[in-house]
């Protein structure tokens, strides 16, 4: 890519910004750097989307408007959004939700597909598949892990009508599930990232072998190196071909194995065939620690601190349960649980930020950390360091709200890191 050129993007359901963040920075300035050092300015947000459904105020698009502006920002429901106004652009990007992707009929070919009325993912396809002229050459998606494996009684059944869709729009499409806290972050936060390269764009004259582009060559390789597996090198890995249409898909992939997970971590596709297999995080590097992330106690406000009537709740929800509970035709089952950590322990990587976390309800998932001999929950402030952002990025909501942007955030460094190797690979 020439020093003058950046790579347009459209950002969709952007939350707060934090893919913006990762390519952008935040006023130029790397989330790796905590926000004192330059980022390569090699990429435009040229139109990006947030909306909300069911409530008035757009918490998230209100933030959003707040630091980055308002032009070229919609808060329009996207399903409403036609695409001739959506500007041409090189990259879309976006932490869609984890939704149910089957399709319910196929249409003739000038309409195309038509999946679950709501499901956002058939946005992203409807965006793809109507720029036809000028289709994005890149794209790079965010979901929870699980979308891999998912629905349970037919495993991967989403994720290969994902991949098929993108695959016949001419996309290869790799994907690796990352704990950002494997490669130094400071919260161990799984997510499986999706990269796709069109088949006219200048990346694909660079791919060659799919193997090798999972191990080494690729985007999400050379971003988030991985160790020189012995099953990769002995070729134990899975190999196989998606048929049929995607209503097809739908109705009966992966049926005949009994609900066994047919998607590894690591994987590709192209034309439809696939390649996946199980890769580990090769990482030696400094890391960012909970205790790293946290304010000094005598900033933090009475609310945050636990109350000693709460503690016996607290303690509860924290240790391990074997219940004995009902079902509804009367049979005794027992619940079982381990242990979460209480207080969390200050010299590993926070755990994974949750919706929830906010509020102060005992949990057993929120944050709880020990200063000084007290017992507090984790401030705004340290939730958006969890997740890269800058210190009070979020501040124009109150504190429950900031929580929950937090637990619907992407660690920003992830993206940060894809960027820097897209760029420089093209």
């Amino acid at each position: 890519m020439s020093k003058s050129s950046k790579l347009r993007v459209i950002e969709l359901f952007a939350g707060v910004g934090g893919f913006r963040l990762g390519l952008e920075g935040y006023k130029g300035k790397s989330s790796s750097s905590g926000y004192t050092k330059n980022l390569p300015q090699n990429y435009k947000v040229v139109w990006s989307n947030q909306w909300e459904p069911a409530t008035k105020v757009q918490h998230a698009a209100d933030v959003y408007i707040d630091k980055f502006g308002s032009e070229d920002f919609s808060n329009d429901d996207i399903g409403e959004v036609d695409t001739s106004s959506i500007p041409d652009h090189d990259l879309l990007v976006g932490g869609f939700p984890c939704q149910d992707y089957s399709v319910a009929m196929q249409l003739n070919r000038s309409k195309g597909i038509q999946g679950k009325k709501g499901v956002l993912w058939w946005d992203i396809h409807r965006i793809l598949e109507e720029k036809k002229s000028k289709k994005p050459h890149y794209l790079l998606l965010e979901n929870v892990d699980r979308l891999i494996k998912s629905p349970a009684n037919q495993r991967g059944r989403d994720f290969a009508i994902m991949l098929s869709s993108l695959s016949d729009l001419g996309y290869v499409v790799e994907w690796r599930v990352i704990n950002a806290a494997d490669y130094g972050m400071p919260q161990r936060r799984r997510r499986v990232f999706i990269f796709g390269f069109h088949k006219n764009s200048s990346l694909y004259k660079k791919y060659k072998s799919s193997k090798l582009w999972l191990e080494k060559d690729g985007v999400l390789a050379k971003s988030f190196p991985v160790q020189n597996d012995k099953n990769i090198q002995l070729n134990l890995f899975e190999t196989f071909t998606i048929d049929g249409d995607l209503v097809e898909i739908t109705n009966s992939f992966n049926k005949e194995r009994g609900g066994k997970n047919i998607f590894e971590n690591t994987g590709i596709i192209e034309n439809r065939k696939v390649i996946t297999f199980k890769t580990h995080p090769k990482y030696n590097g400094p890391r960012t620690l909970l205790r790293n992330i946290l304010v000094n106690s005598s900033q933090v406000s009475d609310e945050y601190f636990l109350k000693n009537s709460d503690l016996s709740k607290w303690k509860f929800l924290k240790g391990a349960k074997n219940d004995p509970r009902k079902k509804s035709n009367g049979e005794i089952f027992y619940y079982k649980e381990g242990p979460v950590s209480f207080p969390d322990p200050l010299d590993r990587p926070a755990r994974t930020i949750i919706t929830s976390e906010g509020g102060t309800t005992p949990s057993r998932f929120k944050h709880v950390v020990e200063q000084r001999g007290k017992l507090r929950r984790l401030i705004p402030i340290e939730l958006e360091r969890a997740n890269m952002f800058p210190d009070n990025h979020t501040k124009l909501s109150a504190d429950t709200k900031r929580a929950f942007f937090m637990g619907n955030a992407l660690v920003v460094g992830i993206v940060e890191k894809i960027g820097i190797t897209l760029s420089k690979l093209i």
